[in-house]
């Protein structure tokens, strides 16, 4: 299988780590979306959402969606489990998992995308063209420094995102306090809890996937 990707983003990078945790090794093809490899038409055949990543089977089966794709995996090759293995872990682990996305990735995704002059009529990672609204970059900007506050919260009172394990919540809120940093967005040195969650969960083997 391949794993289709742009090395640089959060996205193809979460997949990575999930698959660097669960011992599968990935065949990476680079799609370069700075330059719109995304739109053309080699990976429109492939996926035609033109998002990255996309991993392609042996059999030519096209799985998109980051989230997706780790479920794949999951299922794929149980241990160690980064999903939960039982209702309870599931159903936690899960509403951290897009806690993290809606207050975290999303709002840093609207900062960088509504400014950056390569996302120009990109706004939404779409086929179709969406414009920039720099009210939006505002806003998420603010909520950035509003879910550095909150991760720190939770990690003040429980030593991984979702409860004692390491899951795919830690892996998301990784990526997502590194990738804010495209925005000039780092964690204020008060915030001490996420401070040593986030040197404890970097030093692992596979955040360098």
């Amino acid at each position: 299988m391949k794993l289709y990707e742009f090395a640089p983003a959060p996205n193809p990078r979460r997949v990575r780590i999930f698959a660097a945790e669960k011992g599968i090794d990935l065949e990476t093809v680079q799609v370069d979306i700075r330059a719109g490899e995304q739109f053309g038409d080699a990976f429109r055949a492939l996926n035609p959402y033109c998002t990255v990543p996309a991993l392609v089977l042996d059999d030519g089966t096209c799985i998109s969606e980051s989230v997706a794709i780790c479920r794949y995996f999951e299922a794929l090759k149980p241990d160690p489990p980064l999903m939960g293995t039982d209702a309870l872990e599931q159903g936690q682990i899960e509403m951290w998992h897009r806690w993290i996305e809606f207050h975290g990735l999303s709002a840093i995704a609207d900062a960088l995308r509504n400014t950056a002059e390569r996302f120009k009529n990109h706004a939404v990672p779409s086929p179709k063209p969406y414009a920039q609204i720099p009210e939006l970059a505002e806003r998420g900007m603010s909520r950035i420094g509003d879910f550095f506050e909150m991760l720190d919260a939770r990690l003040a009172e429980s030593s991984h995102v979702a409860g004692e394990d390491f899951s795919v919540a830690d892996i998301l809120a990784l990526v997502s306090v590194d990738f804010a940093a495209v925005v000039k967005k780092t964690p204020s040195d008060d915030l001490t809890a996420l401070k040593a969650w986030h040197e404890r969960v970097s030093a692992r083997p596979s955040a360098s996937a």
